[in-house]
């Protein structure tokens, strides 16, 4: 029988195991009397081979890493065998882009190496025509027992035009757990190959993994189903683990997460929601997080989701903030009057919270809006946008604040993995908007694009529109990054800068 990746092998003598009974790439491991598969290390790093008794061992690294960020491009596997019916769900392709310590790609999973918590992030855009949704998921363990750690639904769209949606997560992961892109809908005839035309964006999936050494702490909770259709909406958590409860905990009336220390944390919230009336789509839905530092509620982030009348989608928010002591993080959803909503929760994921906590002595972390003066508008091309620093200065992250790249670009004073999330919110009449992530290091006087999402056009009959863009990448002392806009076929309108458009960035030391 198998036990937790092995198979027991009952009644086998060790003496009959050394002599291969286990088969090829398996040992036999004494103390739980069972056959396990050989640990596998990256090419060249073998210090001991397997053998028919002993597992085995790879060379350790030079030195003991806190944090790593890889990134993968995804693709819609190829139509075998004429099934290609997205209702039964499909793995989406997963194409790394270099090798990793901590991880590997088999049949379309990542299979992780090393104990330690995961962040991942998704930027998504399709075209599709299945009726009600897509549900777009981050699956843990790939198998039967495997579960959604978060999912958006994308809904069904009046006219044939690209949506994005951004999509993230944390977890704690142990050796041989496996994460998997995953992509279905409630609609049998919802066909693969017909139906679904996904945009090819530079480097989608991106995550960084942190060693326990880093004393961070992961959390996830799920909102609690509304029982009634409602306006403005407060969410209620149920935590469904916590790497450690005495750090993260929830409030007295389960609405806020609670902090016990300083720290840094990067969190993302995903509800799911039915809406009902013509103001939804008019006006539009907000997510307001909150932060409660001595009884004193500060809004932290505002993010927009163009409404819908009759249809299934999900509103979603990730950012990075500095937290104190005792400390809240909240969440509220305001949406137009005469728009009726129905909020659920359950367990699939699709109306999640989670975050991670880093001590202040490895992390750090800004966030700024886009610049009143020098805003985008009309036939824009690839344009840089301006930046204005709201949280106080940090010695890792900077807005450069002079010379030709003044208000352009962030600058990395130090090694390490840096996580980047950006809610805009516009007008426009573009047929496709491009947001791309670019980033300037010494070796290279030209910018190259590290992560890429688009805009499609503006859902009919809405005011505003938003675009997210999420993503982590290594950094360097020196490193540069800025974030450029380009409208295909129309003109950029208005961009708002308060409340709706947001940058934050994460910084870890490696």
């Amino acid at each position: 029988m198998t036990v937790g990746g092995g198979f027991r092998c009952l009644g086998i003598a060790e003496k009959d195991a050394a002599l291969g009974l286990c088969g090829e790439e398996y040992f036999f491991n004494k103390e739980m009397q069972e056959c396990q598969a050989c640990l596998k290390c990256e090419d060249g790093m073998v210090a001991v081979p397997c053998s028919t008794v002993s597992d085995t061992i790879c060379s350790a690294t030079s030195e003991n890493k806190l944090s790593e960020s890889w990134a993968a491009n995804i693709f819609l596997p190829s139509v075998k065998s004429g099934i290609s019916q997205v209702y039964s769900g499909l793995n989406l392709k997963i194409k790394g882009k270099l090798p990793c310590e901590i991880l590997s790609i088999e049949d379309n999973s990542l299979v992780f190496r090393q104990h330690g918590l995961l962040w991942t992030d998704l930027n998504f855009a399709v075209k599709h025509n299945c009726r009600n949704f897509l549900q777009l998921s981050l699956k843990l363990n790939g198998s039967e027992e495997g579960y959604e750690l978060s999912g958006v639904r994308i809904e069904q769209p009046e006219g044939k035009y690209f949506q994005s949606t951004s999509l993230s997560s944390a977890a704690e992961v142990e050796p041989s757990q496996t994460l998997s892109v995953y992509l279905r809908s409630p609609n049998q005839f919802c066909n693969q190959s017909k139906d679904l035309n996904i945009y090819d964006l530079n480097t989608p999936l991106s995550l960084f993994w942190l060693s326990h050494d880093t004393g961070a702490v992961a959390l996830s909770a799920q909102m609690s189903t509304a029982i009634h259709y409602q306006t403005n909406y407060r969410p209620t958590f149920k935590i469904v683990s916590v790497s450690d409860p005495y750090m993260l905990s929830l409030s007295h009336d389960g609405r806020a997460i609670k902090f016990t220390e300083t720290g840094v944390v990067k969190f993302v919230f995903h509800q799911a929601l039915y809406s009902m009336g013509h103001t939804c789509v008019r006006e539009g839905f907000s997510l307001i997080s909150y932060i409660n530092r001595n009884g004193t509620n500060r809004e932290l982030m505002n993010v927009f989701k163009s409404g819908v009348n009759y249809r299934d989608t999900s509103i979603s928010a990730a950012g990075a903030t500095k937290v104190g002591a005792g400390d809240l993080i909240s969440f509220e959803i305001l949406s137009p009057a005469q728009c009726n909503v129905r909020y659920f929760g359950d367990s699939s994921g699709i109306s999640m919270f989670s975050l991670v906590w880093i001590p202040s002595a490895v992390s750090s972390a800004i966030s700024a809006t886009v610049s009143v003066t020098g805003l985008p508008t009309g036939a824009v091309r690839n344009k840089l946008l301006d930046f204005t620093q709201v949280s106080s200065n940090e010695k890792q992250i900077q807005l450069v604040s002079s010379g030709q790249l003044a208000h352009k670009y962030f600058i990395f004073t130090e090694k390490g993995v840096a996580s980047l999330a950006f809610n805009l919110k516009l007008i426009h009449s573009c047929n496709v908007l491009k947001m791309t992530l670019n980033q300037l290091t010494r070796d290279h006087m030209q910018p190259t694009a590290i992560a890429q999402q688009i805009g499609g056009q503006m859902p009919e009959g809405s005011i505003w529109t938003s675009v997210s863009l999420r993503a982590s990448f290594e950094v360097h002392n020196g490193t540069l990054i800025s974030v450029s806009l380009d409208c295909v076929r129309g003109r950029i309108n208005q961009i708002t800068r308060e409340h709706g458009t947001s940058i934050s960035i994460l910084w870890i030391s490696s």
